[in-house]
C-alpha cells in the first residue's frame, strides 16, 4: 500500500509541536483540535479556530510561534488584554522556556516602544502584539514587513464581523495590512462564531482555502437560566438582589454606561466590593477595575459588552446579563467567561421583550444611495489613490461609517484599496451598478443581523431545552434528555417527578408527552437546503416540530416542520461540508 509522503510530514509536525509544547511550555499534552490546528498553521494554511473560552486558543499560535522561523504578529483589540497574553508568555516555566513577547500600543510612552522595535530588528522577539488601530499606521506597518513575519493572528476575530453600533472600522483593513506585510499565514481565533460569523471572517480577512477548526460549543459546567420580567424597574431591583445572592466573583452585563455605574453603585451600597468598567472611563480606570478583578480585589464588575475580552480568571462564577445581547454570537461569547475552572457556574439572562427594540435599532439602517453615490464620485474625481482622511474632509462623514461605506463599494466592485494606502476607483466599473450591488449587500446584512436578534429572542422565550436551542444555533446537536443544566429542562424533571409521584399519566406505556419524539429527521443538521424564495441554506437545528435554517439571503428563518413537510417549502441541495 502506498502511503503519501504528506502523511509523514504531518505525523513529523505533530511530534516537534508535543515536543515543543512539554519542553517549552512544560504541557504535557495537547488537545486533539489544537494539534490539528497547530499542524495547520506549521504547513502554512489560513487557519480558523473556534473554541469555546478556557480550551487553549492561545497555545495554536504559542507553540508554532517559538518554532517559526520570523516573529509572529498578534493583532489584539484591548491594550489590557495584550499585557494579559506578554505576561503569561513571560511566565513560561518549561525546562526549555524561551519565547520573547512585547507589545507596542499608546500606552506605553515612545522609548518603551522603540525598544521594542529594536528587539524585532534584531531578531530576539517572537512574539510582537498590537492593536487594530495600530497597524493603521504606515511606519508601524513598515516596520512590521520589515522584521519579515513568520506568521499574523488575529485574536478575537469575531470583533472583524461586527458591525454594530460599536464598530471597530480598523478591522476591515486587516487583509489590506496582511498584504502589506508580505502575506504570511494567517490565523484566526475567537470563542463565538456560528456559521455566517466564520463565513464573513474568511471573507473579511482574505484567508485562502481556509482549514476550519471548530471545538464542541457545549460548556457542561454552566447552568442556562432565563428570567422573563414585565416592568423595567422590576427587573432592576431583581438584577441588584441576584447579584448579590449569587456566588462570588462574577459579571453583571449592563445595556448602557450608565446603568453599569448604577448598578454598581447600588451593589457597593450593599457591602459588596463593585466596580464599573465601560468605554467612557479612561484608560487608567479601566485597568485599575481589570488588575483588581483579576487580582481577586472586586466581588462584581458591572460592565458593558466593552469588558471581558481575554480575561483569564478561572473562577467566575456566574455572568447575569441585565439587558438582553443582540445576538447569541455576543451571549455565548460572554457568558463563556465564567467557569474556566471547570467549576459550577451560572449565565443568568434578565428579559424583558421590550430590550429588544434596543438590539434591533443597534442593527443599523440601510444605507442611502445616494451617499453611497456622492462617496463613490468623490473617489472617482480624485487623480490617484486617496486617503481616508481625504474623503472624510470632502464628504463630512465620520471614520465608521465611511469605512463601512468604502467597504461595501469594494464588494460591489467599485473601489479598491492600494497596497501602500488609499483607495482608488476600479476602471470600467458602472456607477449605478456598483452603486445598487452595495446597497443590496448592505440590505442583506441588516436582514442577517436582525434575524440575529430574532433567534436571541427564540433563546429567551423557548419552552424547551436552552441548552440544545444555543448549541442547535450554532449547528451543533444535542440528544433528547442530555442537558447538563438549564432552567426549562429543570422544571420538566420536577414536572415529572410530580407526575410519578401521583401516578399520572407518565406511568403508562405511551410515549412520554414531556420528552420529544424520536424521529428520523429528513433535514439533519448540516445539510444544504433550497427554498423557492429565500434561496440555498443550511439547515441549523430541528427542536420539537420547528426547523432553523440559516439563509444566505435573509439569515435566520424558523419554520414549522409539518408545514416544510405537507407544503414541500424546502429542498435538500446537497450536504454541508465537513468542517476541519
Amino acid at each position: 500500500m502506498r502511503v503519501k509522503a504528506g502523511y509523514f510530514k504531518a505525523r513529523s509536525l505533530r511530534k516537534r509541536l508535543r515536543r515543543c509544547a512539554r519542553e517549552v511550555f512544560g504541557w504535557e499534552c495537547l488537545r486533539p483540535s489544537q494539534l490539528d490546528a497547530m499542524t495547520a498553521v506549521m504547513e502554512g494554511r489560513d487557519t480558523i479556530v473556534v473554541m469555546p473560552t478556557g480550551a487553549g486558543k492561545s497555545a495554536v499560535y504559542q507553540v508554532p510561534g517559538v518554532l517559526l522561523k520570523g516573529p509572529t504578529v498578534v493583532v489584539s483589540p484591548l491594550i489590557a488584554l495584550q499585557r494579559d497574553q506578554v505576561a503569561a508568555l513571560a511566565r513560561i516555566e518549561g525546562p526549555g522556556a524561551s519565547a520573547g513577547a512585547s507589545a507596542v500600543n499608546s500606552a506605553q510612552g515612545a522609548r518603551d516602544n522603540e525598544a521594542v522595535w529594536e528587539r524585532v530588528r534584531e531578531g530576539r522577539l517572537d512574539f510582537l502584539f498590537v492593536s487594530p488601530e495600530q497597524l493603521a499606521k504606515d511606519e508601524v506597518v513598515a516596520r512590521i514587513a520589515a522584521a519579515a513575519p513568520a506568521l499574523m493572528v488575529v485574536d478575537e476575530a469575531h470583533c472583524v464581523s461586527s458591525w454594530g453600533y460599536d464598530f471597530r472600522p480598523d478591522y476591515l483593513s486587516l487583509r489590506h495590512v496582511r498584504e502589506c506585510i508580505g502575506r504570511p499565514p494567517l490565523l484566526a481565533l475567537t470563542a463565538s462564531a456560528a456559521a455566517p460569523v466564520r463565513a464573513d471572517i474568511v471573507e473579511r480577512l482574505g484567508m485562502h482555502e481556509a482549514h476550519e477548526v471548530v471545538a464542541g460549543f457545549d460548556r457542561r459546567n454552566i447552568t442556562l437560566e432565563v428570567v422573563r420580567h414585565l416592568e423595567d424597574a422590576a427587573k432592576r431591583r431583581w438584577v441588584v438582589e441576584r447579584a448579590a445572592a449569587e456566588a462570588k466573583p462574577g459579571i453583571v452585563y449592563a445595556g448602557t454606561r450608565r446603568e453599569s455605574e448604577e448598578y454598581a453603585r447600588e451593589l457597593s451600597a450593599l457591602g459588596f466590593d463593585s466596580a464599573a468598567y465601560h468605554a467612557g472611563l479612561s484608560a487608567a480606570e479601566r485597568s485599575r477595575t481589570h488588575d483588581r478583578f483579576q487580582n481577586g480585589g472586586l466581588d462584581v464588575v458591572v460592565a458593558t459588552s466593552a469588558f471581558g475580552m481575554g480575561i483569564d480568571k478561572p473562577d467566575i462564577r456566574f455572568v447575569l446579563h441585565a439587558s438582553v445581547p443582540g445576538s447569541l454570537d455576543s451571549y455565548y461569547q460572554e457568558i463563556g467567561r465564567a467557569g474556566r475552572d471547570g467549576g459550577p457556574s451560572k449565565a443568568i439572562l434578565a428579559y424583558r421583550p421590550e430590550d429588544l427594540g434596543v438590539q434591533r435599532f443597534r442593527t443599523g439602517a440601510h444605507p442611502d444611495p445616494e451617499t453611497l453615490g456622492a462617496l463613490l464620485d468623490a473617489v472617482r474625481e480624485h487623480p490617484g489613490p486617496v486617503t481616508a482622511t481625504a474623503l472624510r474632509e470632502r464628504t463630512g462623514l465620520s471614520q465608521t461609517p465611511l469605512t463601512s461605506m468604502l467597504h461595501l463599494l469594494e464588494q460591489a466592485g467599485a473601489v479598491t484599496t492600494q497596497k501602500r494606502g488609499g483607495v482608488r476607483a476600479v476602471p470600467g466599473a458602472r456607477r449605478d451598478t456598483c452603486v445598487r450591488e452595495a446597497t443590496r449587500i448592505a440590505s442583506s446584512r441588516v436582514d442577517l443581523e436582525r434575524s440575529r436578534v430574532e433567534m436571541m429572542r427564540a433563546y429567551a422565550e423557548t419552552n424547551g431545552c436552552r441548552r440544545r436551542h444555543m448549541l442547535g444555533y450554532f449547528g451543533e446537536s444535542l440528544a433528547a434528555g442530555d442537558c447538563a443544566g438549564c432552567d426549562t429542562c429543570t422544571r420538566t424533571q420536577e414536572l415529572k417527578g410530580a407526575s410519578v409521584r401521583t401516578g399520572d399519566i407518565l406511568s403508562g406505556t405511551g410515549p412520554d408527552p414531556l420528552e420529544p419524539m424520536a424521529t428520523d429527521s429528513a433535514f439533519p443538521p448540516g445539510m444544504r437546503v433550497g427554498h423557492s424564495t429565500w434561496g440555498e441554506g443550511e439547515v441549523m437545528s430541528e427542536e420539537g416540530n420547528r426547523i432553523t435554517v440559516l439563509f444566505e439571503s435573509v439569515g435566520y428563518r424558523t419554520l414549522s416542520l409539518p408545514a416544510v413537510h405537507a407544503r414541500g417549502l424546502l429542498t435538500p441541495v446537497s450536504s454541508a461540508a465537513t468542517r476541519g
